[in-house]
């Protein structure tokens, strides 16, 4: 756990990128890498968190030693209802307490560093313009994007496509293509007010025109392919695409 505290950030943007880590981290563990995270949560041991780190990387352990421990501890016990309830749900209520802390470690730094009321409302709006661990889980903020996108469309009079249904023969992956005509600029500009808001399943973040994309066929969620480990040579062989969330799926005991 010693990852976690290598550093402290002093400005709103270093405690907004040690935020931006952490969150990186348990995102992983609660979707493209859920298989493994749940593995460790075993019931049968002590009582285990989760952690984030500022690096992206994510641990299951027990809670620090010492007391009053050096940052805010994340909640405790995670591992006893794993086998007691829904997987999905089990998941979902380790999200909400994964945001619950997050806010926790970055106002406990603001507090330390004397952040002053602008900063402490600068720092939580940079937050808040973030999609919550519990939206990218549930699949929620997909779930907003989308509702905004219906009532962006309906009202305006432009045309514009559906961004699943860019081709039908290619409905697994896309990737913006780069105009190469001036004619062309109009169309990269309507694609990227159209998939703007698109958050990936795994990290969060918005769609890019220059970055490659993948969509589950199972969950409908799109993916970066950097983040799932896909690229579009592989994904021009993948005839139904599964994310890991959904290809780790099985009935438990």
């Amino acid at each position: 756990m010693d990852g976690g505290a290598q550093y402290n950030p002093r400005t709103v943007e270093e405690v907004f990128r040690d935020f931006k880590g952490r969150r990186a981290g348990m995102i992983k563990a609660l979707t493209t890498e859920v298989e493994e995270f749940y593995q460790q949560c075993d019931p049968e041991k002590e009582n285990l968190c989760l952690y984030g780190f500022p690096s992206e990387q994510w641990e299951v352990n027990l809670p620090a030693e010492e007391v009053p421990p050096e940052l805010p501890e994340p909640a405790l016990g995670i591992n006893f209802a794993r086998d007691g309830m829904q997987e999905k749900d089990w998941l979902s209520l380790v999200a909400v307490h994964s945001d619950a802390w997050l806010l926790s470690v970055a106002f406990y730094f603001g507090a330390r560093f004397g952040f002053d009321k602008a900063d402490r409302k600068r720092l939580f709006n940079m937050i808040n313009d973030l999609p919550t661990i519990f939206e990218v889980v549930t699949g929620t903020a997909k779930k907003q994007v989308k509702e905004k996108s219906s009532i962006t469309n309906n009202s305006s009079s432009k045309s514009k496509s559906n961004p699943k249904k860019v081709s039908e023969s290619q409905t697994k992956y896309t990737k913006a293509v780069q105009p190469k005509e001036e004619e062309e600029e109009g169309l990269e500009e309507e694609d990227e007010e159209e998939h703007g808001e698109t958050l990936c399943g795994a990290c969060g973040e918005n769609y890019a025109s220059d970055e490659f994309w993948i969509c589950c066929d199972i969950c409908e969620k799109w993916f970066h392919g950097k983040c799932v480990k896909i690229t579009p040579a592989r994904a021009e062989h993948i005839k139904q695409y599964k994310c890991p969330s959904c290809s780790n799926k099985r009935s438990r005991p």
